[in-house]
């Protein structure tokens, strides 16, 4: 036991004397060599350390360039880590980010996190680099700059290089999107657009909170699950848009009555799949020239936390009634010059592909009064007819509304699937009539109050009904007789012309 006590005081004893002997020599390479010898000299010893030495460091800096614009990079990569690895810090900070009502812990400044991929451990670091000038800054980041570092064995360079960072940058994004807060955006006149500064200004808006989902919109099953692929279709095929040479977005049309639900679709589709909604309103719009400065300054619709998708953040941008609106600016607003061919090219030109992911819905409750080149297919993709409520649409509001389903349906469920067969009534309306009114009705007096206004409609449409065929005979009746006055009259013309 004392020889091993002795071998570990030498082994101390000659560390001490090698430190020791490390400062003498580095304070007589300071002191002696000539200044212009030291840069070579320090370049070549670096190289040797990085030869031997088997890790790879990458630094990710919080801002770069200018200094004015946060690096998306290193916000991607602090949602990643913030998700993945924080659970192993034991130091941490908690932010509540501008775009998300949630609180965020992210590690503390100085901390150090591991990471898994594929088998493969890295090392990622917090650090925090204060400068040592004297400075006053609006923004604080002359003083403090944070960076994140990256720390790999070598032999895993080519994975990192192509696979590992491009999952961490996407992971991070899709993250910023689930979390951040949702936006419904207006545009505002071109009175109020204040120069190249200012360029936010065209649009303004509010929290995005409706919550409609495909789960409470009433409408057949099957269609809306065909509406689902072919959204999830649409936002996972980025690459495949490239490949076929497509801008990647997507146009729906939307019609049917008043009260069918198109504006809780969009609001429902925007949920889906995160993203923002671009209520453009085009009464607003000056010229086209205006119109493609709107469509520049969306946002992707997938936010890129940016925005980001949603964004950075995701976006959609609804036109109500185009037609009708261009028609009422032709004669409100003789100052306006949008045409139909600016639009055009605001949906499917070559403008169009500079904003990148989105979808553009079109509502309209007269669909025959839409030109056929705003409708065609490749400018609203797929049209999608919001119609009247039926029974498996009437299920799915009682589900909601009552908490009923089929296994708790009744003989007032067989009268109401007869009365929808017979009667045209909104999913508005039917949800009206379903929703309890005070704390004393239960699901039967509901249904008998749905009960009770399909027979209503059903006979004011019967006496509706009526009345057209009335108006129908009425008028075929002076139709005939007008044709026999006139038969007549040319047959007394005849007769005093033979005469």
């Amino acid at each position: 036991m004392v020889p091993m006590m002795w071998s570990m005081g030498e082994a101390m004893t000659q560390v001490a004397s090698s430190m020791g002997a490390l400062m003498v020599a580095y304070a007589m390479f300071q002191n002696y060599f000539p200044y212009e010898w030291r840069g070579p000299i320090q370049l070549y010893a670096q190289k040797i350390v990085d030869y031997f030495y088997p890790y790879i460091h990458v630094i990710f800096h919080e801002y770069q360039g200018d200094g004015f614009e946060r690096s998306k990079a290193f916000s991607a990569i602090e949602r990643y880590l913030n998700a993945n690895s924080t659970n192993q810090a034991k130091r941490l900070k908690a932010n509540v980010t501008r775009d998300s009502d949630s609180i965020i812990l992210a590690m503390a400044d100085h901390e150090e996190v591991t990471d898994e991929y594929k088998g493969v451990k890295f090392l990622w670091a917090s650090s925090l680099k204060v400068s040592s000038r004297q400075s006053i800054s609006l923004f604080g980041r002359d003083e403090e700059k944070m960076y994140f570092r990256l720390k790999f064995h070598r032999r895993h360079r080519e994975l990192v290089a192509k696979e590992y960072l491009k999952h961490v940058l996407d992971e991070g994004k899709a993250i910023a999107v689930k979390e951040r807060q949702r936006k419904l955006y207006t545009n505002s006149k071109s009175e109020g657009w204040e120069g190249r500064y200012s360029r936010r200004s065209l649009w303004s808006h509010v929290a995005f909170n409706h919550p409609a989902t495909f789960d409470t919109i009433a409408m057949d099953p099957d269609k809306k699950e065909e509406i689902i692929k072919d959204l999830v279709t649409f936002s996972t095929s980025k690459d495949y848009y490239a490949k076929i040479g497509k801008a990647w977005k997507r146009g729906y049309l939307l019609y049917g009555p008043p009260g069918t639900g198109k504006s809780t679709m969009i609001a429902a589709m925007a949920n889906f799949l995160k993203y923002d909604i671009y209520d453009l309103e085009l009464t607003a719009v000056k010229d086209n020239t205006e119109l493609r400065k709107l469509l520049i300054d969306t946002t992707k619709g997938k936010e890129e936390g940016s925005q980001g998708r949603g964004g950075h953040q995701g976006k959609e941008d609804e036109e109500k009634d185009v037609m009708e609106k261009l028609k009422k600016m032709e004669e409100n607003n003789k100052s306006s010059r949008v045409t139909l061919s600016g639009l055009l090219n605001f949906i499917d030109g070559l403008w169009s592909a500079c904003a990148g992911e989105r979808i553009i819905v079109f509502t309209t409750n007269y669909v025959e009064k839409l030109d056929p080149a705003l409708i065609r297919r490749g400018r609203m993709d797929k049209h999608i007819e919001l119609a009247y409520c039926g029974f498996k649409a009437f299920t799915i509001l009682a589900k909601n509304y009552l908490d009923l389903d089929m296994d708790h349906s009744n003989d007032l469920f067989a009268k109401i699937r007869q009365l929808l067969e017979d009667t045209k009534m909104t999913p508005a309306d039917v949800a009206e009539n379903l929703m309890p009114k005070s704390s004393d009705d239960d699901a039967e007096t509901c249904l008998g109050r749905l009960i009770e206004a399909l027979e209503e409609a059903k006979e004011e449409a019967r006496v509706k009904a009526e009345e057209e065929t009335e108006k129908l005979k009425a008028k075929k009746s002076a139709i005939e007789d007008a044709e026999k006055e006139e038969d007549l009259e040319n047959g007394v013309k005849e007769n005093g012309q033979s005469n």
